[in-house]
């Protein structure tokens, strides 16, 4: 199973490109539901999650319909090994985990966490505080992938592997596509070379729109991930002014033909 949609939903810019004039805020992912059945939650990296938020927004979606969420930051940023902070995330999943609406957490790990001893155990200790929970990682920084030996330590504790498309900076995980766990996992970041890491607001880095021909580059890389994997997320977070959603319909429509 492919299931495709962008990473968050609730933009002021998408007032207009995406939801109409007017719409208020709460009705934003009721609306985003009926054009995807996946979406990727990231005020989880900032704010640990509550029940009762996740409950009232498996409400707003359809019984078909999957939340992958972030960890938090100082989970991945700050490295925490405070298990009562994994234990009350966890607790928070559950009315998502009740309604069959959870799909995984996703480890979004910054450049600087690069292939090292403590950092390899840091993985291992959130695998231990969640022995069960479906996980992928994100890696920023290429060292890891040349690294054949983080594959396996991957597939070993059942972790995915999150595949990214991305600036080709010397320093940055290529395109490739690799499945370590039954869960695959694609996240589109845009190419803003020119922005990538000199910009003033954090949007500019994700000011992108993806061609057609840089979308089909994709094409036989997600279908090699849906042959290996129970479920592939495709996730789109080139999220200003809607170029997401734009085009995470247009990888929709190019898979079917």
């Amino acid at each position: 199973m492919i299931r495709i949609g962008t990473s968050g939903y609730s933009y002021d810019d998408w007032v207009g490109p995406v939801y109409p004039e007017g719409t208020n805020k709460r009705d934003f992912l009721s609306i985003y539901a009926q054009k995807f059945d996946t979406v990727e939650v990231n005020y989880t990296y900032y704010h640990p999650p509550s029940a009762e938020t996740l409950g009232a927004m498996a409400r707003k979606t359809g019984d078909n319909f999957v939340f992958t969420l972030k960890a938090t930051r100082e989970m991945t940023l700050e490295r925490s090994q405070e298990p009562d902070i994994y234990r009350q995330y966890v607790d928070a999943l559950a009315p998502l985990i009740d309604a069959d609406k959870f799909g995984c957490v996703l480890l979004q790990f910054p450049n600087s966490f690069k292939l090292d001893k403590d950092n390899v155990n840091h993985l291992a200790f959130i695998r231990e505080q969640w022995p069960e929970l479906p996980l992928v990682v994100e890696f920023r920084h290429r060292g890891w992938v040349e690294d054949e030996r983080t594959f396996d330590f991957l597939r070993e504790h059942s972790l995915g592997f999150c595949c990214v498309d991305q600036p080709q900076f010397d320093s940055l995980i290529p395109p490739i596509a690799v499945a370590t766990s039954d869960l695959a996992y694609v996240r589109f970041h845009g190419r803003n070379y020119e922005k990538w890491w000199q910009h003033d607001e954090a949007w500019e880095r994700y000011n992108y729109l993806y061609s057609g021909d840089e979308l089909q580059e994709w094409l036989p890389k997600v279908r090699e991930l849906d042959e290996a994997a129970e479920t592939t997320y495709v996730l789109f977070n080139n999220h200003y002014q809607g170029q997401a959603v734009q085009n995470a319909l247009e990888f929709a429509e190019l898979l079917e033909h």
